[in-house]
């Protein structure tokens, strides 16, 4: 048994990114063949409070704590340090050793493991709270939602499992723009994310696409584009590039938008018509995900309305392949369905919209492969 797991470590430590997902899914299997039904129930029934005791033990800093420490360290010492009175420290690193989060080194004493190292990841701290605090309500509502609907597939984004968790009629965004410290944790997720060495940025052809473009005209469009990130990486990476590159979304987003030299600021509703005319690149990035398929065709048609021949609409998002979707990709269509209606897509799918609205489809470029993150060069038809 002893080798055999040894030989399984050996495997993980030297798997690449589109190696991963393969050997996981295989050891979920396996772990589903061990499971007797109660054991089975106990695991799946109890996700939300691993996520709940997670969270605790970030906001007590306890997975920094122990990776910080040279030496295993006891909950004494523990308590001292975070001001969490010892008895429910205990308790709560002895649940967080169930799930593999710290390991328990003799009674009372805990280090760190890679799980726990995981967890002190910015990414890994803001993406848990947002989780938690604003996407895990939704999942606790989902059925009953799907229940009451008849399991009907969600088309209104009106009347979502997330409108019903939260008791509200307002859209997600505009209800983040009076919840700032959920909007907090979605942006800092969001930000943390973005890896510029993953990014459409690296393998499509701006440079000469742009061949020519003059100072007068609008270069980029970041339409959608929350507080400007992708503004700042592409001004970042072509300063030299001559014309106006613009960042729109709703006030919220652009009250707290970067103050990025060379980039304006820009209110504007994407579901009305798009007052930036004759750009050279509309960019969308991971925007349309967030609607239903006809509020993707509205977004779409006013973009169209203000492009000529040479503009070239640019929509990074997630292309799911058409069998074999993995874990994260199936979690995020799901999720997309009970807040939004929405849905992650496949490359027929978005095919099928561009056409009916009069765009092409010209060329998908794949720039991280195993999540199916790609940018599609769309055009008038």
């Amino acid at each position: 048994m002893n080798a055999a797991l040894e030989q399984i470590k050996q495997l993980a430590s030297q798997a690449g990114d589109s190696a991963r997902q393969p050997l996981i899914l295989a050891l979920r299997k396996v772990i589903n063949s061990l499971e007797a039904p109660e054991e089975m129930l106990q695991r799946v029934g109890s996700q939300h409070l691993d996520s709940a005791a997670t969270v605790i033990g970030i906001d007590l800093g306890l997975f920094v704590l122990l990776v910080e420490a040279e030496s295993p360290l006891t909950v004494d010492e523990l308590a001292q340090k975070t001001k969490a009175e010892e008895a429910l420290l205990g308790r709560l690193l002895r649940y967080l050793t169930s799930i593999g989060m710290v390991d328990e080194v003799s009674r009372d004493q805990f280090k760190a493991n890679l799980a726990t190292k995981n967890m002190t990841a910015k990414v890994s701290e803001a993406g848990l709270r947002h989780y938690f605090y604003t996407v895990c309500p939704e999942f606790q509502a989902l059925p009953s939602f799907l229940k009451k609907t008849g399991y009907r597939n969600p088309q209104d984004e009106n009347h979502t499992a997330w409108h019903d968790a939260f008791n509200t009629d307002k859209h997600p965004f505009a209800w983040f723009g009076e919840h700032p410290e959920n909007m907090a944790y979605f942006n800092e997720y969001m930000a943390s994310r973005r890896l510029p060495e993953k990014s459409w940025l690296n393998v499509y052809p701006v440079e000469g696409e742009c061949a020519g473009w003059t100072a007068d005209k609008p270069l980029y469009v970041n339409i959608g584009g929350n507080i400007g990130h992708q503004c700042a990486e592409f001004k970042e990476k072509y300063p030299h590039i001559p014309g106006r590159v613009i960042l729109q979304d709703l006030p919220y987003s652009i009250d707290n938008a970067l103050l990025t030299p060379g980039v304006e600021n820009l209110v504007h509703n994407f579901f009305e018509p798009q007052p930036i005319k004759d750009a050279k690149f509309y960019f969308l990035r991971r925007v349309l995900h967030n609607h239903p398929d006809h509020r993707v065709k509205q977004i779409l048609e006013h973009t169209k309305s203000a492009m000529t021949s040479e503009s070239v609409l640019l929509i990074d998002e997630v292309t799911l392949p058409e069998t074999g979707v993995r874990f994260d990709a199936a979690n995020d269509d799901l999720t997309m369905m009970a807040v939004f209606a929405s849905a992650e897509r496949s490359e027929r799918h978005w095919s099928g919209l561009f056409a009916e609205v009069g765009l092409r489809l010209v060329k998908t470029y794949i720039y991280n492969a195993p999540v199916y993150e790609c940018v599609m060069d769309v055009r008038l038809a």
